[in-house]
């Protein structure tokens, strides 16, 4: 600092105050009043802006304040960036490529559709989440002073959690809506739910239930709809941790009309598998493909008849390597009809898909045979366990005499039964199609199992520590937008095999390093794009930046 000081009446000391921008290299001019303060008995001062410091001249250029418009500045109705009225220096190479998939996809304008006053600093804390894995909200400021964003300005924490308290139902629904029907096409969308732990007490939601990840806490339940050919989600919703799978589906065939999306083609896991989710199904001429228990009564009725044939190499797929089968069968449909009192049956046309994977069956046949030997053990020993009691009954005949003690003895026919269907899984469907097909269809499913990944490790909501009902709906709804780049950014790395060179954080590391300049007056300058990296924007789908 440089200060030029001057006596002035009434025993204050006015100084002039050089003070130069280490980033954009302007030095700024303040007058500085200094006096005697009172009550404090200390000296004070106050400063006041007066202009920058011209480098050529050395004069000082007047200025009303760096914020403050002239009073002779007419107020514009143009549309488009503000001008910058100070230089700039950031990285931008990252930014733009979450840019320009914003507009790809529409994300951008349906959010500022929806969310007209808070859509940039929405899209300002998903690039943040994306760019800056794992890290807390609370630096966000110093990722802001690096880089350049929609939002342009800093979010410090009690802004976030403005941010996520304005997010309402009905915007999310909207938003929902006009993403749905921007990405509908004639493909499944994969259904799936994840427990995210959390620590707070005070959540409506936060209920103990079968968590998917083993963890002790209390839970909410996430339920989310992936494209399986797009890879991109379009909806979720939350709801209390002990409700179980197969309850949901009804409420989603219910949202997903409320949302007035075309009909749609759903695949499951046989989590959801239930009669009435099937009735539901069909009642709502919902196209499903779903994987069901082989215990099922009408599965294994329908395998009896083929069953003797099925490892034939005629049905074995070499790609998979497995047998697979299908068979034609019809579904016992039924719908109680209470504005008429009865109950409407009929026959529905059914396909089912079965799989026999023969190493799946030799280690399930040798993990039987290890379980049997240690239920065995337990008999004669004497230490029989409580829970075991069922699993004695069923596969050992067990004889006490005094002279050869306890003798268990294994009973081969309800072995036999057991190992009968080792090895096999299976599908149905309503719609016509080959067993392969029906396979590569199901295991696409698992871009859902991989999002929820993204969603707990990558956008830290592994567990969730917010304790207010609106502070949470806000986040997740912020990290389901963050989670949409992050899945169309993967779906085109694996499309252009990316993975044997980078990951996800090791590529947008390598566009991040891209610079841009702001100066006033001037439009915006990038700085050098190798070609490396103009090619990594192609692979991407994405136009490389040029200066603007």
């Amino acid at each position: 600092m440089c200060y030029n000081i001057h006596n002035e009446g009434g025993g204050s000391m006015a100084a002039i105050v050089y003070q130069k921008d280490k980033r954009s290299g302007i030095t700024y001019v303040y007058e500085s009043v200094s006096h005697w303060d009172k009550e404090k008995q200390q000296s004070r001062a106050k400063r006041k802006l007066i202009g920058k410091l011209d480098p050529k001249t050395g004069e000082v250029v007047p200025t009303d304040g760096r914020h403050k418009k002239q009073k002779n500045d007419v107020k514009s109705n143009k549309q488009g960036p503000v001008p910058t009225t100070i230089s700039k220096r950031r990285f931008f190479g990252a930014t733009y490529l979450l840019d320009s998939i914003g507009d790809k996809l529409g994300i951008t304008q349906d959010l500022k559709r929806c969310f007209p006053k808070h859509y940039k600093q929405i899209l300002s804390i998903a690039y943040y989440l994306i760019l800056e894995a794992n890290s807390p909200l609370f630096r966000f400021e110093k990722w802001h002073q690096l880089h350049k964003h929609p939002y342009d300005q800093p979010i410090p924490s009690q802004r976030s959690s403005e941010v996520f308290a304005s997010i309402q139902e009905a915007h999310k629904e909207q938003f929902f809506r006009l993403q749905g029907k921007r990405r509908v096409e004639k493909e499944y969308w994969a259904y799936d739910i994840t427990s995210i732990s959390s620590y707070s007490q005070q959540l409506k939601q936060v209920q103990y239930g079968m968590n998917k990840e083993h963890d002790r806490l209390p839970q909410i339940n996430l339920a989310m709809v992936f494209g399986e050919k797009s890879n991109l989600p379009f909806y979720y919703r939350q709801m209390a941790g002990n409700i179980p799978d197969s309850k949901t589906v009804k409420q989603l065939l219910t949202d997903l009309g409320v949302l007035n999306l075309p009909k749609l083609k759903l695949v499951m896991d046989r989590g959801f598998y239930s009669k009435e989710n099937i009735n539901g199904l069909f009642k709502d001429h919902i196209k499903f493909l779903i994987a069901t228990k082989t215990s099922l009564k009408f599965i294994r009725e329908n395998l009896e008849p083929i069953y003797d044939t099925f490892r034939s190499f005629e049905h074995y797929s070499e790609k998979y390597e497995l047998y697979c089968r299908s068979v034609k069968t019809e579904w016992n449909y039924t719908q109680d009809r209470r504005y008429k009192g009865d109950t409407l049956k009929a026959k529905k046309r059914l396909y089912i898909h079965y799989y026999y994977n023969i190493d799946r069956a030799a280690e399930d046949e040798k993990a039987f045979d290890k379980r049997l030997i240690a239920l065995r053990r337990e008999l004669e020993s004497g230490r029989r366990i409580p829970e075991h009691e069922t699993l004695y009954q069923k596969y050992f005949d067990v004889k006490e005499t005094p002279k050869r003690g306890i003798k268990a003895t294994v009973r081969e026919d309800a072995v036999k039964e057991a190992k009968r269907y080792y090895g096999f899984f299976v599908l149905i469907t309503n719609e016509t199609m080959d067993a392969i097909t029906a396979l590569e269809i199901y295991r696409n499913k698992d871009v859902v199992e991989k999002a929820f990944g993204n969603l707990k490790e990558r956008l830290n909501l592994r567990r969730t520590l917010v304790s207010s009902e609106q502070s949470l709906n806000g986040k997740l709804f912020v990290q389901f937008i963050a989670l949409i780049y992050l899945s169309y950014i993967k779906k085109q790395m694996q499309e252009k095999n990316l993975f044997k060179d980078y990951t996800v954080q090791t590529l947008l590391d390598k566009l991040d390093v891209i610079e841009c300049f702001e100066h006033p007056a001037q439009t915006l300058r990038v700085g050098e794009v190798l070609e490396k990296q103009k090619q990594l924007y192609r692979d991407l789908g994405i136009d490389p930046p040029t200066s603007l």
